[in-house]
């Protein structure tokens, strides 16, 4: 049977914005009624990881009571739902708030999770969410897709404590001897300043490099860790267009991939090219407003919910969506109406004029520097650039381009302070170190033809290297660059120390897979 054409042709969707991509597709697939009305939602769970899903996903994430537990067959039972995907992150305020969030293959009754500070005892019980995601069927594709996410705020937790928590539901209660297995545990931050230790990369994927970086990472026993965009790639053309080729089950194997790690450490995510869903909502997020909940302290969760901040510790952290900048790939670019960067602005300002705030750290997707495959974004460099200079940030940490890479301290735009492995540099003195850590388990990229790996044990230093940026045409400007420091192209994470007292500094490392280390530097201010 014949798969019917309900996409945009490339040369029309390349025209058109986000939004006006999701009305089209919205109103032509509505008019043809092409959709499914079967779901099968046991047999979602793809067991490959080929990309070779095609077409499109629609409507918004419902947050209301559950849908009916049913197949074809009938009732399902509570028991038979095995919670899944379980994920961690923070509110607003990473001392005293938690969100709890995961996964179920079938709706159910009366979702919940039990909390307590003994695993034995998991005495407070708190009602979950549940936000049901559908994603139509494509005849000849796929069947309908029916996806259950649910979510639990913990709030008024007790700083720099340890708690226990099973999630479960009507027919599966975590707290029973059958189920005490899956009882896992969370760590609210600090009350004061301490020592502590974050990680992040981006452009993960489903992949066995993906599952090794998280073992590694799981190593360093991080606070958090945060995820630069590019996440789960059920999206694999990256276009945020509606003929992007998508397959919602990647999210199913990604959840559960993570979950070793994730159900422990907060997995603090921004969203990347590839996470413009645009079929979900106009701006392509409806599907990560049902699958994440994460601080809604931005300019406005409800449309992106990949911008906020939180504080832990002595170190601010800003997320931010760079595809409202983005001059490379321009499906989003200025749906804000420029109030991201305004906030932005506000925000830098408060976290720098802060007395408990040592270190301020920023983490989106596109690159600002790099000189791998999608090189610089100018939007970004023109829309955030001078504000992360105006506030003096301390580290910008980006994924986008597949490999480690990592520049001197820049100032104005070139090489404020040479930066070697192992060097230490003051951003009020120096300027801005710019790490690009899409090593997470996706397709590795490389560097420019003639450009050779430089990293820890393998130095081999160049005075430039010749590169591109993005303009708002959509044209790559050649450049020559001296601020290309350290390259490896692997997969690879950063773990970062954050440390407290007289004297505030950041250790940065750069991990492979394998756990050695490829690049160190330190960031001290006012030293």
């Amino acid at each position: 049977m014949d798969t019917p054409d309900v996409g945009i042709p490339p040369q029309i969707a390349r025209r058109m914005s986000m939004a006006e991509q999701h009305e089209y597709l919205r109103t032509k697939l509505t008019r043809r009624r092409t959709l499914m009305t079967a779901g099968a939602v046991a047999g979602g769970l793809l067991t490959g990881c080929s990309g070779s899903g095609t077409g499109t996903g629609t409507a918004s994430p419902s947050r209301s009571a559950a849908p009916k537990s049913a197949t074809a067959s009938g009732q399902v039972p509570g028991s038979a739902a095995a919670p899944f995907g379980r994920h961690l992150a923070f509110g607003a305020d990473p001392k005293t708030q938690m969100r709890i969030s995961w996964q179920v293959p079938f709706a159910v009754k009366k979702p919940y999770v039990r909390v307590g500070q003994r695993p034995d005892d998991l005495n407070r019980k708190i009602e979950a969410e549940v936000r049901a995601l559908h994603t139509p069927g494509l005849q000849g594709v796929r069947p309908a897709f029916e996806q259950y996410y649910l979510h639990a705020a913990l709030d008024g937790l007790r700083p720099g404590t340890t708690y226990y928590y099973g999630v479960g539901h009507d027919g599966f209660d975590p707290a029973s001897p059958r189920h005490r297995s899956t009882i896992g545990s969370l760590r609210t931050a600090p009350a004061s300043p301490e020592k502590f230790v974050f990680t992040a990369f981006g452009d993960q994927g489903v992949s066995k490099a993906a599952l090794t970086n998280d073992h590694a990472l799981l190593r360093q026993d991080p606070a958090f860790h945060l995820h630069a965009g590019d996440i789960c790639y059920a999206d694999s053309t990256g276009h945020g267009t509606k003929s992007d080729a998508y397959d919602p089950g990647y999210w199913d194997l990604f959840l559960a991939q993570n979950e070793s790690v994730a159900k422990s450490v907060p997995w603090m995510v921004t969203t990347g090219n590839h996470d413009m869903e645009a079929w979900y909502s106009p701006d392509g997020y409806g599907g990560q407003l049902a699958r994440w909940s994460l601080p809604d302290n931005g300019f406005d969760p409800r449309t992106a919910p990949g911008v906020y901040s939180f504080t832990y510790g002595n170190v601010g952290v800003v997320a931010l969506d760079a595809n409202d900048v983005s001059y490379e790939i321009p499906a989003n670019l200025g749906y804000t109406d420029g109030k991201q960067t305004t906030w932005l602005d506000r925000k830098l300002a408060e976290l720098r004029s802060s007395k408990s705030v040592d270190f301020v750290v920023v983490f989106f997707h596109h690159c600002a520097y790099s000189t791998s495959r999608h090189a610089s974004d100018g939007g970004v460099r023109a829309a955030w650039v001078p504000l992360f200079a105006k506030h003096q940030v301390d580290l910008v940490i980006n994924g986008h381009n597949h490999v480690y890479e990592r520049t001197d301290a820049i100032r104005n735009g070139a090489v404020g302070r040479r930066l070697p492995v192992g060097g230490s540099t003051d951003p009020t003195r120096d300027g801005i170190v710019y790490v690009t850590a899409g090593g997470g388990g996706k397709d590795l990229y490389g560097f420019p033809t003639d450009v050779k790996d430089s990293y820890e044990g393998h130095v081999a230093d160049r005075e430039s290297v010749e590169t591109s940026h993005w303009t708002e045409s959509r044209e790559q400007n050649p450049d020559t660059v001296e601020w290309s420091r350290v390259r490896y192209t692997g997969f690879s994470f950063l773990s970062v120390e954050a440390e407290a007292g007289t004297a505030p500094r950041l250790k940065v490392s750069a991990l492979a897979e394998s756990g050695e280390r490829i690049d160190h530097f330190e960031v001290r201010r006012g030293a």
